[in-house]
């Protein structure tokens, strides 16, 4: 799946979970938002959306212009959504600022049925146990 079919992907997530004015507004030039639109409860949304090899994790920098982008668009809530995962500071900024970090494990969840909503009940959870970030490391690195 290419960029623009993981943005389509998440967009139809978002839309099997009962949100609204989703559309898919990736493309160069887009102020850091893959797709916008509004949550089950009526709050506006923006995700970005990246689909990186596994063994690249998301930077500080990427989170920040994220908040950039939830600051320009006005939107209420922030989503970062990734097929690899967060670094450290990356996920701390997030869950700092109040942005949904969903890495590829979460991503598995939601693509096999959690709803969008819950995904904030486990943001900051970390990314596995020791067993899994052993498997991780053997796979991809």
């Amino acid at each position: 799946m290419d960029g623009t079919q993981f943005e389509d992907f998440l967009a139809d997530l978002c839309r099997r979970d009962g949100c609204t004015e989703v559309r898919r507004v990736g493309r160069t030039g887009d102020d850091g938002a893959d797709v916008r639109g509004r949550l089950p409860d009526g709050r506006t949304m923006v995700i970005q959306c990246k689909r990186y090899h596994p063994k690249r994790k998301i930077s500080n920098g990427e989170v920040r212009n994220l908040l950039g982008s939830q600051v320009h668009f006005k939107a209420e809530v922030a989503l970062f959504v990734t097929t690899t995962y967060f670094s450290g500071p990356a996920e701390r900024c997030a869950v700092q600022n109040g942005v949904v970090a969903v890495h590829r494990d979460h991503l598995g969840l939601w693509n096999n049925g959690a709803a969008l909503p819950s995904l904030t009940a486990v943001n900051g959870a970390g990314q596995g146990d020791r067993r899994h970030r052993a498997l991780r490391k053997n796979t991809y690195e």
